[in-house]
């Protein structure tokens, strides 16, 4: 498993791009991905929304569970990715790619973070 080096990421494996004019993409890891199974449903926050780094702002539901999906940064949802709503198993075939789940304009981005090779020694098993 292979974590893009150009994303941060979350103890609550969720990933994050740099901001782009202050906008940021959000999605879960591959790693989270797989531990999920297959993915059949994903609720995700409203365009508008107010999120909080490591808030609940959503839910992944699978063939094995329903899980929390929580918010890297703080800020304002500027947009969902609709393709995931509608077909939820984008978020396992390409976690990284189109199975990405919002944007956000980020009002505060909290220092644990982690780097690739941060996250990848985190997800040791």
């Amino acid at each position: 498993m292979s974590n893009p080096q150009q994303l941060r990421y979350s103890k609550e494996h969720e990933w994050l791009t740099a901001a782009e004019d202050g906008v940021s993409t959000v999605g879960i890891t591959e790693f989270a991905a797989n531990a999920l199974g297959d993915v059949v449903f994903a609720q995700l926050p409203e365009v508008g929304a107010q999120v909080s780094a490591g808030e609940s702002c959503g839910e992944l539901e699978s063939t094995k569970s329903v899980s929390d999906l929580y918010s890297p940064v703080t800020g304002e949802v500027t947009e969902i990715n609709q393709d995931v709503v509608d077909d939820p198993s984008l978020v396992n075939s390409a976690p990284f790619e189109g199975g990405w789940l919002f944007k956000v304009r980020v009002a505060e981005e909290p220092d644990d973070l982690l780097s690739a090779d941060e996250y990848a020694e985190f997800t040791k098993s």
